[in-house]
């Protein structure tokens, strides 16, 4: 049946009927039925429009519908669609010598994945391998991807599912959350020496000779975009080099010009042994990403078997991909605008507080940022509890209700509404993303209890 014919309602039970959807209950579902997008917004079915204030996954960096991506992988399938990953390919040296050039530090070479979760599941494989040691160190509050270690080394409670399945030898510790601090601390740089010495001590619990590596997000994310403090990453790489324990940063979703330099970790002048990437690397146009190790990681495999392999690594027109969306992102001056406009998303959040008092907190790094929400400021008390039930989770249903109503694409989760639109975003364009969830806001308000 043509496309342009196809009712949208037998679109949806195709898909419905068919297809198995991520994190949800099978029944009842009502899915958005998306037919086109552009820049920073989308159109369903019916022809509603919605201001996309979440680059869908935290991953549409360059913004929807840039054709010349569409353009570079044309031409790559005309000249060549793929190859095994034991062969070379122009698109792939070409990717891996322009992530060498942004990364931080000596971290030269790239093992292209096709995604997160495979760039972190990969992160752990060579940690473990070059170091001979076992154990890795996360947090609990975050998220690194839902394959069997990734999901293992995160602290999301979207595990508990599979928790008597979990893999072995993960250890986690607790996150420099200033907020809500678990050592009550006076300031966010108390709360990150308290949480330092935490992961030293733990360390020499759990005997540092069998740690392979300390596993953190370059930026935090959709665990509610968690600020580290000043001192903190600097203090990993002290006590990482201290013990002789492997570095390594996600910067899934941090990277690629998300927090408004080229990865996050960026922030805190700091060289990780092992970064990942995905999500921005080709902005979401293709699948693709990646494992980066420094020299000294490579050299280690000059002549010692790297036991990894995926059949579709440095897939030559995911690679393409990759290499025109950063020199869109580069000629676009993209990075440039997530930090410019994160400092005005900050203003805006700013001016809202006074009008809403269910704000309990904003924190935010260029074009990744999250509002908690709360019921009380002076007791912080959660809108909506962590890991709440469905029963404990009216207020968030509703509010996310309002904000599809009102058309806007972004995540609400617990007491956290998402703001991380696309890096091309204007000022007009925050304007009308903050005059929803504004709206949104009035609900929350109801639940505010003085």
């Amino acid at each position: 049946m043509d496309l342009q014919i196809k009712k949208a309602s037998d679109i949806v039970s195709e898909n419905l009927n068919h297809t198995l959807f991520s994190w949800s209950k099978q029944g009842g579902l009502d899915p958005l039925n998306f037919e086109r997008a552009n820049g920073v917004n989308l159109w369903d079915r019916s022809g509603k429009k919605y201001l996309d204030f979440s680059s869908q996954l935290m991953n549409v960096n360059i913004g929807h519908g840039n054709q010349r991506i569409t353009a570079a992988v044309s031409r790559q399938m005309e000249e060549l669609s793929y190859v095994y990953p034991g062969a070379i390919t122009n698109a792939r040296g070409e990717l891996g010598k322009k992530i060498a050039e942004l990364t931080p530090g000596n971290l030269n070479k790239t093992f292209f994945t096709l995604g997160g979760s495979e760039a972190i599941e990969n992160a752990i494989k060579i940690a473990r391998i070059y170091t001979g040691k076992t154990k890795i160190i996360g947090q609990y509050r975050s998220y690194h991807g839902a394959t069997y270690a990734s999901m293992s080394v995160g602290g999301d409670p979207r595990k508990h599912a599979i928790d008597s399945h979990s893999a072995p030898n993960f250890i986690h510790v607790e996150n420099p959350y200033f907020y809500r601090c678990p050592w009550n601390s006076n300031s966010m740089e108390e709360c990150g020496e308290l949480s330092l010495r935490n992961i030293e001590q733990i360390i020499l619990y759990e005997n540092p000779d069998s740690i392979a590596a300390i596993l953190m997000e370059g930026e935090s994310g959709s665990s509610g975009c968690i600020k580290y403090p000043k001192n903190y990453w600097q203090g990993l790489r002290k006590i990482a080099d201290k013990y002789g324990i492997l570095l390594i940063s996600d910067e899934v979703m941090s990277g690629f010009g998300r927090t408004g330099k080229w990865f996050g970790i960026d922030h805190h002048n700091v060289t990780p042994d092992i970064m990942c990437l995905a999500k921005g690397l080709t902005s979401g146009y293709l699948p693709l990403g990646g494992t980066v190790v420094t020299d000294q990681i490579a050299k280690h495999f000059e002549d010692k078997m790297l036991t990894i392999g995926l059949t579709y690594s440095a897939h030559a027109v995911c690679c393409a991909a990759g290499n025109e969306n950063l020199k869109v992102m580069e000629e676009g001056n993209m990075v440039k605008n997530a930090e410019k406009m994160g400092h005005y998303i900050e203003k805006v959040v700013e001016n809202l507080k006074s009008k809403h008092p269910s704000i309990g907190d904003f924190r935010n790094t260029g074009l990744l940022g999250c509002i908690e929400l709360v019921k009380n400021r002076y007791t912080k008390e959660a809108l909506t509890p962590f890991n709440a039930k469905p029963s404990e989770s009216e207020a968030t249903f509703k509010i996310a209700a309002k904000i599809r109503e009102l058309g806007m694409f972004t995540f609400v989760r617990w007491n956290y509404i998402f703001v991380a639109p696309p890096l091309i975003v204007n000022e007009s364009e925050i304007d009308e993303g903050f005059e929803i969830i504004s709206e949104a806001l009035n609900i929350a308000d109801q639940y505010y209890q003085n």
